[in-house]
């Protein structure tokens, strides 16, 4: 163990010995005023990054799905956006921009419907802390039949 710097034993000494001395009857009272900032977290898990679809008829929709977690600790209110992504084009057998079309809806409070795109499309929203756990349906309906899979990226946000 190291011993206390002189400077700052001698401070310490000064300081007990200067506070002012209070009775057991007497009662002493203090404003103190604190003030926290709660620093924004985000964690997220998601099943796959990968959507295999196998569409064995053409016109006929195939699905897939994505189980996910999400938690956060985020100020008080804050609003806590799940976005999820297409990262290529949708491909079958190799071929790249394939007539397709792909949806999908959420299951799960704060979940949303829409359609996934090479943009972020809002995938849930919700609002302050917590651990919000759902999946993400996605249905292909495609002129060409065959096996698709489609690289997805889901981002967790506090905007």
């Amino acid at each position: 163990m190291r011993p206390l710097p002189a400077s700052l034993l001698c401070a310490a000494v000064m300081a007990v010995c200067s506070a002012p001395m209070v009775c057991a009857g007497e009662t002493a009272t203090a404003a103190v005023t604190v003030s926290v900032q709660v620093a924004s977290r985000t964690s997220l898990r998601v099943s796959s990054d990968v959507l295999h679809f196998d569409a064995s008829v053409a016109n006929v929709p195939a699905t897939a799905a994505i189980e996910f977690s999400a938690g956060a600790r985020v100020p008080r209110g804050a609003d806590l956006v799940l976005t999820v992504e297409r990262q290529r084009a949708i491909a079958s057998g190799g071929a790249a921009d394939v007539e397709t079309a792909i949806t999908f809806e959420g299951e799960g409070d704060g979940t949303i419907a829409g359609t996934l795109a090479a943009t972020p499309s809002v995938a849930g929203r919700w609002q302050g802390s917590g651990l919000r756990k759902g999946r993400v349906r996605f249905t292909l309906l495609t002129g060409a039949a065959g096996s698709y899979e489609v690289p997805v990226r889901f981002v967790l946000t506090t905007p």
